[in-house]
Formats: C-alpha cells, structure tokens, sequence
C-alpha cells in the first residue's frame, strides 16, 4: 500500500488513465468492497456480514477489506459509502437508524488506520453516483434513485450534481411519514415508508403470514424448515419467481406502496426518472410492475403532464460500491476544498459582523418632510 507522502503516484495513476479505486458499501446486513475501474467496471469483488451493534466491529471490516484489496491492486482513493445520515463535510455519520452510528467520526478514525486519501458518504448517494454516471440514470437532466434494502435509501442528482441539501442529509425519503401511528421505525417514528416498501417490511410480512399457520403459507414454511423466524427476503423473492403465489403478493404489496411514495417524490422533484436499486429490484418485474400501476394511479396531475420513467438499477446491489469509488476518485482530481470546485457541497464561510463601539450613539437619521425652518 502506498505511503501518506506519495500522493504524487496517486495523480500520476490518475493521469496516465490505469487509476483504481475502492469503493466500500456498508449496509443493515452486509459490507460489500470492490475494486472499480474508471468505467465502473468492478475488477475485484469482497463481502462480509455487518457487524451492526458496534462501530470498531464496522471500522475493523472497512480496515480488513481494504487491506486485503489494496495488497493486490494498485488504488488511488477509498470511498465509503455508510448507511446513515452523512455531514456536508463528509466525514462524520450524524445518525444511522440501522447501524450503532451516533455522531461517528468515520472518517478520522479510519484514516488513522489506512494510508489512502479517504472519502465518506451515504451509501445511497454513492448508489444514485453510479447510476448516474454508468447506469440506468445516465445523461438525464433529473434522476431520483431509490435503494430498496434493510430500509429505503435514497439519492437525488440534478444537472449532474449530487443534492446534498444544507447539512448533507438529503434524500431520507424512506422517513417520510406515509402511515400516521403506523409500524415503529429504527428511526424513532411510526409510519415511515421504508416499513412499507423494503426488505425489512417483505420480511415482516411474510414471517407474519407464516406464524398464521395458513395452508397458504406451506410453500414459505417449507422453504425454511418450519420456522417462520429463519424467512429473509431473498428467500422471498426466490419463491416469488418460482411462481409461489403468497411471495408473489407479498412483492405486489411492496410495489404498490413504492409506487404511492415515488407519486409523491414527484409531485416534490418532477425527476426524468426514477432508478430503483437495492437488494429487493433483484425481484425485476414482480416488484416494479406493481409500482408502476401505483405510481401511475396516484400521482397528481396524472393525464396532463409527462410521466418519471420508473427504472431497475443498472448494477443493482453493487451500485454503492461503485458510486463510492468513482466520487473517491473524483475528489483526487477535484478535491472539495478547492476554489474551483463546483461539484462538491459548499462550504458555508462564516461572516465577520463589524464590531459596533459601546457608548457611542448613532446620529439619527433625518425623516423626509421634518426639516427645521431656520
């Protein structure tokens, strides 16, 4: 691995056209690294599950992942992209509902364990970045993109930039409320989306119909031994497109309600379109079908304005480590401090309010009109 001091190769890789870089995807379940190319091609692939209940145990994957890739590849930048609410300085992991993250300084603590120039995001910026860049999202002018995993995440990317919003923490549409005093959230609240439309939610609702006992429920019970706890989603979608009828409702549920919210993210955005990712697009149609009729019925306006295309993920499950790489990359040529930078969040300078002298009063001001005859 590269020193500290030999940025100067790191450019050099840049310039000659054979950089590489590590992009690191951290979410509910699982730490997904790969080495990336500059055409978003991944060269080498690694995965683990998250240590979720301690952020050394998270810190220690990060740190093991990048030492096993960068031992036998030559990169240039590490991009993080973590499950959790991301400062505009991208350095700091305010919040994460699915993680032990509580104001995590991600950035310092692995730089003192890592010896390449480090970049932090949210791991569903990192995603929207890659579908931007190399996928379903591709040259359009607005692009929404949704990621459907443990929780709903979410990226929005305008004329070619990343929205952050003021405290980089844009995007948590999965917390918007849909269903008042509905299922309690990681994030403290009743009725979030993502309890709805993600893995968790198709989880909780086939373990649900399994407890039932219902003759329905056989060929899911069957799947797992019996035992309604040992259900994932990934069994689901399996069983969904095999044909089982329950799992394949269960996916119509889903859709239905990602349909209802992306009605409303564009009545909000007015996006071209609308990219969905995450572990649970892997179910294709049976899932993006069902959002299509919802978002189609229920979107304001409907019949007298243009439709979002509605889009399943170019990469799917490795867009966040894709999207995390690149934008580790692209902050080696366009660092987000410089002057130049018109990519990167701006930084709000603080201004200097002139000091005003005590015991001195101000004259007052004549008003029109009340001048004094003389």
């Amino acid at each position: 691995m590269p020193s500290r001091g030999s940025r100067s190769a790191w450019r050099a890789d840049i310039v000659d056209g054979t950089s590489l870089s590590i992009g690191i995807d951290i979410g509910g379940t699982k730490v997904a690294a790969g080495v990336v190319d500059e055409q978003g091609a991944i060269v080498e692939r690694l995965q683990e599950p998250t240590p979720s209940h301690s952020p050394a145990a998270v810190e220690d994957a990060i740190v093991r992942a990048v030492h096993r890739l960068s031992s036998r590849h030559r990169v240039v930048a590490v991009g993080i992209g973590a499950a959790g609410w991301v400062d505009n300085a991208q350095s700091v992991v305010r919040f994460s509902p699915h993680l032990a993250w509580r104001s995590e300084p991600l950035k310092a603590k692995l730089a003192e364990r890592i010896a390449l120039p480090l970049l932090v995001d949210n791991d569903a910026n990192a995603a929207a970045w890659a579908e931007y860049r190399f996928g379903a999202g591709r040259g359009s002018s607005v692009m929404v993109c949704i990621t459907l995993g443990t929780g709903i995440g979410g990226g929005l990317v305008i004329n070619g930039q990343l929205f952050r919003g003021t405290y980089g923490m844009a995007g948590e549409w999965g917390h918007m409320t849909k269903v008042p005093d509905g299922h309690w959230c990681e994030c403290g609240n009743r009725g979030c989306w993502e309890q709805y439309a993600s893995g968790n939610a198709l989880v909780r609702e086939a373990r649900a119909l399994a407890r039932t006992k219902s003759p329905m429920a056989h060929s899911l019970l069957e799947m797992v031994g019996s035992d309604p706890d040992l259900i994932t989603g990934p069994d689901v979608t399996a069983a969904a497109i095999a044909g089982e009828p329950n799992a394949i409702e269960l996916l119509a549920d889903v859709g239905t309600w990602l349909g209802r919210g992306i009605a409303d993210l564009a009545a909000a955005l007015d996006p071209e379109v609308v990219v969905i990712g995450g572990g649970v697009s892997a179910a294709g149609d049976l899932l993006l079908v069902p959002a299509q009729r919802a978002f189609s019925r229920t979107l304001t306006g409907r019949g007298f304005r243009e439709e979002a295309r509605l889009e399943l993920a170019h990469f799917r499950n490795d867009a966040g480590l894709i999207g995390a790489a690149d934008l580790a990359r692209h902050a080696m040529t366009e660092p987000p401090n410089s002057a130049n930078s018109g990519f990167w969040p701006r930084r709000r300078k603080r201004k200097d309010r002139p000091t005003r002298l005590r015991g001195r009063r101000r004259r007052p001001r004549p008003v029109a009109g009340s001048g004094v005859a003389g």
